[in-house]
């Protein structure tokens, strides 16, 4: 028996000494201790056994917090994985000489053929949406209705589509505390949804993997969605403490009736293409062997159709539902700046990122 005691020791002394030698487990510990100081104040809990070392060490780390304010443990926690991230460097892939705009950071974006394309351009962050890209992407929206395209085509670099927003987007708290960024936010959306609903032209998304969150909402307001077989598509709202957007309220309903909509948009339901494209939030699925191929023959041969036929029959569809899609998008900011002042939205996103520095 004490020899087993003795290996016991011996081993959890070596799992603690790997532990310490390992500089990325001090971030790790940090972030845990801000977490826990943040959500449930200072640390009352009975110091784990002798031999629990992983758990004695995080002990310790929230322990050393003493009496620091939860608002006060919020903010550092904030700022630590904001700095994680900024020194992470960039993700955004070099631009390509050519007719590709030289003006954007995140974006690639090209004419030809009769057809722009709005390429989300950070393949190494799973094409998530940052404030930056949000701006980006009205500006080269408004661009894209006034050049002399026929269709805009939006697809991401790599193998995402889009993995939604930069959640780190929550993490940059302003001077004028969460309320501010919460206004800021969702004045920032409120633009973005309206830069699709007011598009002029034909919009097809090009959904050339999986799907999240804003990038799978603001679909329905697309006039088509062609995506490969392998593309996914999630709206993990709840999970986060959130709400739905991009005029999804109303038009998943619409699209799919309310018992699929309310599964995806309440309940995180993922959906295969094969799913999207059954419930009507996907046009056509195509192998992903050939998606390129196919749907891109397809597309200049509707670039080649009359452009100012196709911009008026698209106006027409869009005049029945404008002024109620801008009353949706307006509610659903509305009620977003609401959840993103919650302690439960900032809890659960507090938790996804808990979720992946797990020691």
């Amino acid at each position: 028996m004490m020899r087993a005691t003795v290996e016991q020791f011996e081993e959890a002394k070596s799992r603690m000494s790997s532990l310490k030698q390992d500089p990325g487990n001090d971030v790790k510990l940090k972030i845990y201790a801000l977490f826990k100081q943040s959500t449930l104040g200072p640390c009352t809990t009975p110091r784990p056994g002798m031999l629990d070392f992983i758990n004695k060490a995080k002990w310790d780390a929230w322990k050393a917090l003493g009496e620091t304010p939860q608002e006060d443990a919020r903010q550092q926690y904030c700022d630590l994985i904001g700095s994680l991230v900024s020194a992470e460097g960039g993700s955004v892939a070099a631009k390509p000489s050519g007719s590709a705009s030289a003006q954007y950071e995140t974006l690639l974006v090209t004419t030809e053929d009769k057809i722009t394309t709005i390429k989300l351009n950070r393949p190494a962050k799973k094409n998530a949406i940052t404030t930056v890209m949000y701006d980006e992407i009205v500006t080269a929206l408004e661009q894209a209705g006034k050049d002399n395209s026929v269709l805009t085509v939006f697809t991401g670099a790599g193998d995402f589509y889009c993995s939604g927003n930069d959640l780190t987007n929550f993490t940059k708290i302003p001077d004028g505390g969460v309320e501010l960024m919460a206004k800021q936010a969702g004045e920032l959306l409120r633009k973005y949804v309206k830069a699709y609903i007011d598009f002029p032209k034909p919009l097809v998304a090009v959904v050339n993997g999986p799907a999240v969150g804003i990038s799978v909402t603001a679909l329905g307001l697309f006039d088509l969605v062609y995506a490969t077989e392998r593309a996914t598509f999630h709206t993990p709202f709840s999970q986060l403490g959130q709400s739905a957007e991009g005029c999804s309220s109303y038009t998943f309903p619409k699209i799919m009736g309310n018992a699929k909509a309310s599964e995806m948009l309440l309940f995180n339901k993922k959906l295969t293409a094969a799913q999207a494209c059954d419930f009507g939030l996907v046009t056509e699925v195509f192998p992903d062997s050939s998606f390129n191929s196919e749907v891109w023959t397809r597309l200049k041969s509707y670039a080649a159709l009359p452009p100012n036929s196709l911009a008026l029959s698209k106006q027409l569809i869009r005049s029945t539902e404008r002024e109620r899609l801008h009353a949706v998008n307006d509610a659903e900011v509305e009620l977003l700046v609401e959840r993103w002042t919650s302690d439960e939205c900032f809890t659960a996103i507090m938790n996804f990122f808990q979720s992946k520095a797990k020691l």
